[in-house]
């Protein structure tokens, strides 16, 4: 199974590329995570939860996860889980965090996360500080509030992470939005009138964002940088 979310699968190697700890439970965040769940499953062999915040997604994901027992998937707002303090040895964030409540959602994470736990994080990433506006109604149509790229780190180490490895894989959301393009089209052809016209906001959107980095010039403004981080300990 593909990933389809900005940095494709490139996110799921650097993971298991710089984790050399065994987690025995995972948190996943975000819709479009089933994929990236069956394979750490298939890893790691432990616990692992996916929290969405639609129900559609909820749906759509328990869908495909079937009857893994390893792996659960729940709806829950980003900021404010159900789950215990210090609950997982590893959250997997993939472009799901980037919002404009992004304080509020890495204050709920390191409180679930067991302290000198991992937090592996895929952000959406402004590549200058001279957005242009065009790029800015972007990010706001998707409730995105990018972070620039060479501030990324420090902004978490001032959080209480340390910053263990980390990557640019801007490179991957050219075939991201080629595939998502793709994909819609796909799946659009196969809508009824009504589905067309319920999902038509989104279809819009999801055209115009990639019309605006492969067309008109998002690629030199928009970039996408992974990170793997650990909780400061007690």
């Amino acid at each position: 199974m593909k990933v389809l979310l900005p940095g494709l699968d490139k996110q799921l190697h650097f993971l298991k590329n710089n984790l050399t700890q065994k987690p025995s439970s995972i948190l996943i965040i975000g819709s479009s995570s089933e994929s990236i769940a069956l394979k750490l499953s298939e890893i790691y062999k432990c616990r692992i939860e996916i929290i969405v915040e639609e129900y559609e997604s909820l749906l759509n994901s328990k869908l495909i996860i079937g009857n893994n027992e390893n792996i659960s998937v729940k709806m829950m707002n980003f900021d404010s889980t159900d789950y215990n303090d210090s609950e997982f040895d590893l959250i997997y964030a993939q472009a799901s965090i980037s919002s404009v409540i992004r304080s509020k959602i890495i204050k709920e994470i390191k409180r679930i996360l067991k302290p000198k736990g991992f937090l592996c994080i895929g952000e959406i990433v402004k590549l200058s500080s001279n957005t242009p506006k065009f790029i800015n109604d972007v990010f706001a149509s998707s409730n995105l509030s990018p972070i620039e790229k060479d501030k990324l780190n420090s902004f978490y180490f001032e959080k209480g992470f340390n910053v263990i490895a980390s990557d640019d894989i801007s490179f991957t959301l050219r075939e991201y939005y080629i595939n998502t393009v793709n994909e819609l089209e796909s799946t659009e052809k196969k809508f009824t009138n009504q589905e067309k016209s319920y999902y038509k906001k989104l279809i819009n959107r999801i055209n115009h964002e990639s019309n605006v980095y492969l067309k008109l010039g998002g690629k030199k403004h928009i970039g996408f940088v992974v990170a793997l981080l650990q909780r400061e300990g007690l």
